[in-house]
């Protein structure tokens, strides 16, 4: 079976990124802990986000260099923005955190929504585009058969009668109706 063009890049591509996720995945688990329980934020915890927020900026780096195939352009462009995005926001709360900012509790909802582009980025990055359906084979009378079925069987008819009758135009014609059978209907 020869492989498709492309087909190697998908599949490099596509190992990267379960390499690229395997490690993206600690990173997100950790930031979603900590933005799933807002009553344990405060300022002790500026720390651990900034050091998720540099491990956000790694993981888009990481991203920047590598070339996704043609159908994974845009998804691809998407999950870059929503990590800088992810990155962006972390590094605004915890900058509200530090300072004490009663502003901390409206970035929460905004921290929360850029770390679910991420993951919605990474949904959509999964999702195959869907291939071409396959042509679905007629279900009426194949015309094109039956006439190549009807100029085969004169071809036939015709050829023997030329070469009984010793008539070689008809015996002519009966090779090119045969011939003519064979190009009108191809399967």
């Amino acid at each position: 079976m020869k492989p498709t063009p492309g087909t190697s890049a998908a599949r490099e591509y596509a190992g990267t990124m379960a390499g690229f996720w395997s490690g993206l995945a600690g990173t997100l688990r950790g930031l979603e802990s900590l933005a799933a329980d807002p009553h344990h934020l405060d300022a002790d915890m500026v720390g651990a986000l900034r050091s998720l927020q540099y491990r956000l900026h790694w993981s888009s780096e990481l991203l920047a260099g590598v070339e996704p195939p043609p159908g994974a352009r845009n998804a691809h462009a998407e999950l870059a923005d929503a990590l800088v995005d992810a990155r962006d926001a972390t590094g605004e709360f915890a900058d509200a955190l530090e300072c004490g900012d009663a502003a901390a509790s409206t970035l929460l909802l905004e921290w929360r929504g850029a770390l679910f582009r991420v993951r919605l980025a990474r949904v959509r990055l999964s999702i195959r585009p869907q291939r071409p359906a396959a042509a679905e084979p007629r279900t009426g009378f194949p015309l094109a058969a039956a006439i190549a079925t009807a100029l085969t069987f004169t071809g036939v008819v015709a050829f023997t009668a030329g070469a009984v009758l010793v008539l070689w135009p008809l015996w002519a014609i009966g090779l090119a109706l045969v011939a003519a059978g064979y190009l009108a209907y191809r399967p």
